[in-house]
């Protein structure tokens, strides 16, 4: 199949519509071709984008009041133009206030969720997701020492279904930050670690994974550091990755 018949159901793709099987398969293919991966990500951003303005504008009462009054229906005498020209403009300050809302609203929390998953996608479009390979977590955690302005631990992999395959430094903002990269069965998933108070928002303790889109997202707040897990793996892995790094930084 080519790279046009994936694009062609690459919207299914992220709404996660697709059947097992072809999930799987296209999950492969987004893997090794930069291009449907860099399509995807363009994809992702935009429906991100859109699914935030739907939730962010709430009109007042008192907004919704004053442009019903000025739309309600007079008493027909004759026609009048200038009727048209009100709803023209009641519609322009409707779109004037939802785009004025949803850019001056939009918080710091839902920005961050949002970088998240571009960085997490735009590793998987990489031809070098990892600076550092090695499942070798003794290797993995000193490689990051001197280079961003925090230290941290890495959980033991023995016994579980993980495996740790490297890391890279990554920024959220001008927050420099941790980007570490597992696999679990055929998904990979994304652990990014910044210091908490160089973070933009207000972040609750901790939470466990949710959806954004077609991934499962975690994040928590543990000695200092604001932790985020994601992936396109199931919820119960998001987890289960989160509670082996909680417990290791306890």
């Amino acid at each position: 199949m080519d790279c046009e018949a994936w694009k062609a159901k690459l919207d299914t793709y992220l709404d996660g519509e697709l059947s097992s099987e072809e999930m799987g398969t296209f999950d492969a293919h987004v893997r090794s071709c930069h291009s449907c991966a860099a399509d995807a990500l363009v994809r992702v951003q935009t429906k991100r984008a859109i699914q935030v303005a739907a939730k962010r504008f709430a009109p007042s009462a008192e907004f919704r009041k004053r442009m019903q009054q000025s739309i309600a229906p007079k008493p027909w005498r004759s026609f009048r133009p200038g009727w048209v020209f009100i709803a023209a403009a009641a519609v322009i300050v409707l779109v004037g206030a939802f785009s004025s809302t949803y850019l001056g609203t939009r918080s710091g929390r839902e920005q961050a969720f949002s970088e998240i998953a571009d960085l997490h996608v735009a590793t998987l479009a990489s031809s070098s997701p990892v600076d550092v390979i090695s499942t070798d977590r003794h290797t993995v955690k000193p490689w990051f020492q001197g280079k961003i302005p925090f230290a941290f631990d890495l959980p033991e992999l023995q016994n579980s279904e993980f495996s740790l395959l490297g890391g890279r430094i990554t920024y959220l903002g001008q927050a420099p930050g941790a980007h570490l990269i597992y696999a679990v069965r055929k998904h990979e998933i994304s652990v990014f670690l910044f210091q908490e108070g160089a973070l933009r928002g207000k972040w609750g303790e901790s939470s466990a994974a949710k959806k954004e889109l077609s991934f499962n997202i975690a994040t928590w707040s543990q000695g200092g550091l604001r932790y985020f897990v994601i992936g396109d793996a199931s919820a119960a892995d998001i987890n289960n990755l989160a509670k082996l790094f909680k417990t290791t930084s306890s």
